[in-house]
This record gives C-alpha cells, structure tokens and sequence, in this order.
C-alpha cells in the first residue's frame, strides 16, 4: 500500500539535495592537493638542475591539471557538486599553480616579482570573494579562466629541462611570452575582480535592505 508523504520524507529529500562528499571527483581534487608536495620537492630537487626530476615534475604537473579538469566535468555530468567540492577545487589549484611558481623562483628560472604578483592578485581575490559573500557569489570568469590556462601551460613549459631540447633557446622565448600573457591577464583579470566585487556591495540586494532601512531610520 502506498504511503502519503511524511514530514520525515520531506526532510530527509532536502537532506539529500547536496550529494555525499565522498564520491570521485571530491576524490580526485584531493589527489590533487596530495601531489602538490612532491611537484615541488621533484622541481627544486638538486636546485632544478637534474634532468629526469625536471621531467617527473612535469609529469606530476600534468597528471594533477588534468584532474582539475576531470573532475569538474564529472561532478557536473553526475550531479556531484558539493560544497567540499566547491571549496576545496580553487584551493587545490591555487596550491598547485602556486608551488610551481615559488618553485621556478627558487631554482632561478621565473623572478620573484613574478611570483609576488601572482600570489598576491590569487590571495587578493580569494579574500575579497569572502569580503562580498554576504552580498553574493562572485563566479569565476572567462577571463579568470584564461588566466589560469597562461598560467598552467607557462608553468609546464618553464618546468621542463629546456637546456636539454634542441632549439632550447626558441622553447625559452615561447614559455617567456606565454609567462608574459598570463602576468598580464593576470592583472587585468584582478582589476576586474576588484571593480565587479565593489559593484556588487553596492547594488545587492543586502546593500538595498541596508540603504532602505538606514533611509527609514533617518524620517
């Protein structure tokens, strides 16, 4: 016999509404915050000067952007977004992104203040999405997303022993203007950040309620 629906069955069907944490792409995302360690320790092992480490650090790279990939595409297509999802994803790459650069700073083949302006505009942008979160959720843009694209592809070309490639020179002048393009679109994609979340403290829904009672309370 068939049974009316329950408070209780109301309950546990929103309950239900975010999938369990513990599925494959939140897996995959935290595979991706395991390898950032040894990408860093294979990139700066004997100062960088050690051809076959250059290359696992390549390949560690590379196996942990194409999870970034992976499993958004998966949680997605299977309805797995959650919000360890949500919060550990940007982490995983930041984390991953940023070894890299502090990596190549070390054993001397990016200057730090390549590095400085990266890690300050990532750092800068993640705490103002905190800073306007009560106001809304600032999404990542087509522009953020090419940025982080320049900034992958810079890396992974940098990261690997160039001395050793014929035409080692031409290999070194692509990852320079790629590294180029992505320090600009880095910069570009920060202002814009920064003038889309301003906007958004002022014409949010939040910033309305506040002007419209701060106006009721001046009558």
């Amino acid at each position: 016999m068939s049974q009316a629906p329950t408070g209780n069955g109301a309950t546990g069907a929103a309950q239900a509404a975010e999938p369990s944490p513990w599925n494959l792409p939140n897996a995959l995302t935290v595979l991706r915050i395991a390898l950032v360690p040894l990408f860093g320790w294979l990139l700066m092992r004997h100062g960088g000067e050690d051809a076959a480490s250059r290359w696992w650090s390549w390949a560690v790279f590379s196996l942990a952007i194409a999870t970034d990939r992976i499993d958004g595409d998966l949680a997605r297509a299977r309805g797995l977004v959650t919000t360890f999802g949500k919060v550990a994803d940007p982490i995983a790459d930041k984390a991953l992104v940023g070894t890299g650069f502090v990596g190549l700073s070390v054993i001397g083949v990016i200057p730090w203040w390549v590095t400085v302006v990266v890690l300050v505009r990532e750092a800068g942008i993640t705490l103002m999405r905190f800073w306007v979160i009560r106001h809304g959720v600032m999404p990542a843009s087509r522009g953020g997303k090419i940025k982080t694209f320049l900034q992958a592809l810079a890396l992974a070309i940098l990261m690997l022993p160039l001395w050793t490639f014929p035409l080692a020179q031409l290999w070194e002048v692509l990852g320079w203007l790629v590294l180029a393009a992505a320090v600009v679109v880095t910069l570009a994609t920060g202002i814009d950040y920064v003038v889309k979340a301003l906007s958004l403290r002022r014409t949010s829904e939040r910033a309305e309620m506040k002007r419209r009672r701060k106006a009721e309370g001046g009558r």
